[in-house]
């Protein structure tokens, strides 16, 4: 997670927005770890989420019509700046365009830029510009524009979430705008994957010179112009008829803030709403919403990876072998099974979506005899460990008491505390020695293994530090092979597997409640096509 307010823990902005991991299908080529075993388990059984609905209604919308979405209200300082910690996520992807995107394949797509090319190092990358896109305000969109953007993501003013990730390697005074339709970026060290970086969603171009108004202008390049917006309440954007890319099928969205998820859940019920923004719902909300004559649901597959992190500078979890016991000791799907209903998938261990290119296949055994063993080796024979959850999210209690039900195998005696949900990101997230937590997929795997496990990272949970581990990512990063590249991505997997201090059990699909009107309803990463959603009978 990012900031400590509740808007910006794992799942919300900031870190957990844990925004957009991608994917096609996974290649996995097989490493040597002495315990790691080739393959995936079976599938889970027939489950009760097996009944819900797998996807939206299907067919083509009616041009036209206003689309009402209910979103949990934000902090007042809720502002439309893209690059923001506390920015109005559900706004972006309707106001603004990026220069790269992730396409319905997982794998990087055009946006701004058409076209991007690096040299034969990975050290500098040119970006082709598409022609043609105008502003909300009529002014045409050029290379002045993308180099503004990057300098005012870096800017320590903003205080932007994505700032330590480019900071690294962008220097803002090195930027190069040769012409209106070329971005050339320097970069400080190699790095083969950097346009994957720029699809966060912290990355949306904003006009030349516009930092100190955009938080209220909301003026971009996307399908939708601001009519009204008003921190943690209501707004409203109209289609932009001049898109690049063509005018979107609706004619306006109004949002809604709404703070209770079962407010929410009653007013998508009511007909009052169509689709009810970072909401994932509980079973039972999900088995009323689909049997309701108004609303029925869309499942985002692997939408979010839940973990259980063991701070590594705290006891027991110092002792390498601990951690391995930890994993060793529950059996991914049963917890995943448990807690999720069969709605999801086993992580083991691994917080790279199965769905990511650079997925590593193979995961560690269920083994609790060697779990046993390894704690013999650490002196903790009879250990016992306090794994904190809240009500914060639905899943948190029952994963830690499907965790706390495995681990017995092993003899480990976990004792579930539960935390109140509105301190839980303040006062037990990074503190607690073990808690639960999760993020949401869809950061690019260079981004998600250097924000949230390299060393000294603000993001890392574990507090984790390994130079090897570090060291690899860097030769990745400087790989422009890229079946090379993705070996040593998973070998920097295989590390977090063995070594880190992340139990991860499992990948949730999201549940999400949608109006029986709604068409074209597709997702990642909470954001979906803004273009093509709309409305049977608008």
């Amino acid at each position: 997670m990012s900031d400590t307010s509740p808007r910006n823990a794992p799942g919300a902005a900031g870190i957990p927005r844990r925004s957009l991991l991608v994917g096609a299908a996974a290649g996995g080529a097989a490493l040597g770890a002495s315990w790691l075993l080739s393959g995936c388990s079976g599938a889970a059984s027939a489950s009760p989420a097996d009944a819900l609905p797998s996807a939206g209604p299907t067919g083509r919308p009616d041009r036209g019509g206003t689309l009402r979405i209910a979103r949990p209200p934000a902090s007042d300082a809720e502002t439309l700046d893209p690059a923001g910690s506390l920015s109005a996520y559900e706004y972006l992807g309707a106001l603004y365009n990026r220069l790269v995107r992730i396409g319905p394949d997982g794998g990087l797509a055009p946006d701004l830029a058409e076209s991007w090319e690096p040299d034969d190092k990975a050290r500098t990358w040119t970006f082709r510009l598409r022609r043609g896109v105008t502003f909300h305000n009529g002014r045409a969109f050029t290379s002045a524009d993308a180099a503004y953007t990057l300098r005012h993501i870096l800017d320590e003013k903003t205080g932007s979430p994505q700032a330590g990730v480019l900071a690294p390697l962008v220097d803002p005074k090195k930027l190069r705008t040769p012409d209106a339709h070329t971005l050339v970026v320097p970069l400080k060290t190699p790095n083969a994957e950097f346009p994957s970086l720029l699809t966060h969603y912290n990355c949306y171009v904003i006009p030349d010179g516009s930092a100190a108004s955009i938080g209220r202008t909301g003026i971009g390049t996307g399908p939708f112009k601001l009519v009204s917006f008003s921190a943690a309440g209501p707004g409203r954007i109209t289609a932009y008829p001049d898109h690049w890319a063509g005018r979107p099928v609706l004619d306006a969205i109004d949002f809604y803030s709404v703070a209770d998820m079962q407010a929410r859940s009653n007013a998508l019920l009511a007909g009052q709403v169509d689709l009810l923004s970072q909401t994932n719902l509980d079973f039972a909300t999900a088995r009323v919403v689909a049997n309701s004559d108004r609303a029925t649901l869309a499942r985002v597959k692997n939408a979010q990876w839940y973990v259980l992190p063991m701070l590594t500078t705290e006891k027991p979890f110092t002792d390498v072998r601990v951690r391995q016991a930890m994993k060793l000791a529950y059996d991914p799907e049963h917890v995943m099974k448990v807690a999720l209903q069969g709605a999801g998938t086993a992580g083991w261990d691994n917080p790279v979506p199965p769905s990511d290119p650079g997925h590593l296949a193979r995961h560690p055994a269920h083994d609790p005899e060697k779990a046993r063993h390894l704690l013999k080796q650490a002196g903790q024979e009879r250990l016992a460990v306090d794994l904190y959850t809240s009500s914060y999210d639905p899943i948190f209690t029952p994963m830690a008491l499907a965790y706390q039900e495995s681990a017995k195998r092993a003899g480990i005696r976990i004792r579930v505390r539960t935390a109140a949900a509105d301190s839980y990101y303040t006062q037990i997230w990074m503190k607690k020695p073990l808690m639960a937590t999760y993020w949401y997929t869809g950061r690019p795997i260079d981004q998600l293994l250097n924000q949230v496990f390299r060393g000294g990272s603000s993001y890392n949970e574990t507090a984790w530090a390994d130079k090897d581990f570090d060291a690899l990512l860097d030769r990745a990063r400087r790989e422009t092979d890229d079946a090379r590249r993705r070996e040593l991505y998973q070998q920097a997997q295989t590390a977090v597997v063995e070594r880190g201090g992340a139990i991860t059990p499992m990948f949730a699909d999201r549940l999400v409640g949608i109006s029986r009107t709604v068409r074209g309803y597709a997702e990642q990463g909470f954001e979906f096509d803004y273009l093509g959603i709309g409305l049977k009978g608008a």
